[in-house]
């Protein structure tokens, strides 16, 4: 009677670490392209390291979002746009203010189920029937479906660190302090070294390389002057007629739920050799963007 007891336990026990297994799996963002051709630039392979399971996660909820209209999609549909950037940029932050203000829908190279379920129904359709396409990816197979591209750009320490955070605790959660000291910093560092390099690829591919009209902003932009940039965002992607009501709806809704509360940690995660190589390749990038944006 003890033993058949004992096996009763045991297997209750299975059961529910069974269960708990596929829970987790099932609230694992998945962040991987969807239907791109397969990448042959020899210089990618420095890039899309993935790093972590999900840390501090706050749920999100879709009561949280009012749409300032119904979504809707673009009918008939026009030549896809990329909406191209690092992670960590503010890329969903943008297509949130993007839907508020034009009342489209956006899409993605991508099918991120956190994002699926919460605001953007869209977010696997890369086509011309949603206003603009997500994707961090570069090289040629990244750029040739697309016919114009939107390139926001934010300074890497700052998106370094987002991607570190959204890796370990999903789009609005944060990396626990552990995490920067895991292996004695080697990981962080590992990390930093490996996600630099894709920060100035990602953004000299596109600029470089992208035959189509481009249009830079920096994320920095968007924080500090939200209105304007955003303006010159709606008249590059040729919206129209353009809706005042929805544009002032979407300033006064600003915020909505993706974009990460500041948190500031007790401790400075980039030693000064880390602060060294993030300014020098920033200024490397940025005076390219420049020199694009004032051609002699």
């Amino acid at each position: 009677m003890h033993v058949t007891r004992v096996r009763y336990w045991i297997l209750a026990i299975l059961l529910f670490l069974y269960i708990a297994g596929v829970l987790f799996l099932s609230a694992v963002t998945l962040h991987e392209p969807k239907n791109l051709p397969k990448q042959t630039d020899r210089n990618q392979r420095l890039k899309n390291y993935e790093y972590g399971f999900p840390g501090l996660r706050p749920p999100l909820r879709r009561s949280k979002i009012q749409w300032c209209s119904d979504l809707k999609y673009i009918n008939p549909a026009k030549s896809p746009v990329a909406l191209v950037s690092f992670p960590g940029s503010g890329n969903t932050w943008l297509r949130y203010l993007l839907q508020q203000a034009s009342g489209f829908y956006t899409g993605s190279v991508y099918k991120d189920y956190g994002l699926l379920k919460n605001g953007f129904p869209a977010e696997n359709i890369a086509n011309g029937s949603v206003l603009v396409v997500k994707t961090h990816e570069w090289g040629h197979n990244a750029r040739r479906i697309f016919s114009k591209a939107i390139l926001l750009v934010r300074a890497p320490g700052a998106a370094i660190q987002a991607e570190f955070n959204r890796q370990s605790g999903g789009h609005i959660g944060f990396a626990s302090p552990d995490r920067y000291k895991r292996t004695k910093g080697k990981y962080w560092q590992q990390f930093v070294n490996d996600k630099l390099e894709a920060w100035k690829q990602t953004n000299l591919d596109w600029l470089y390389n992208f035959t189509g009209p481009t249009h830079v902003i920096f994320y920095e932009q968007l924080v500090d002057n939200l209105e304007h940039t955003l303006k010159t965002i709606i008249n590059f992607l040729d919206i129209s007629p353009p809706n005042e009501d929805l544009f002032k709806c979407a300033l006064e809704r600003k915020e909505g739920i993706y974009r990460r509360k500041r948190r500031v940690l007790n401790f400075d995660p980039y030693t000064d050799e880390m602060k060294r190589k993030l300014e020098k390749t920033q200024k490397k990038v940025y005076e390219a963007i420049y020199n694009f944006a004032t051609p002699s």
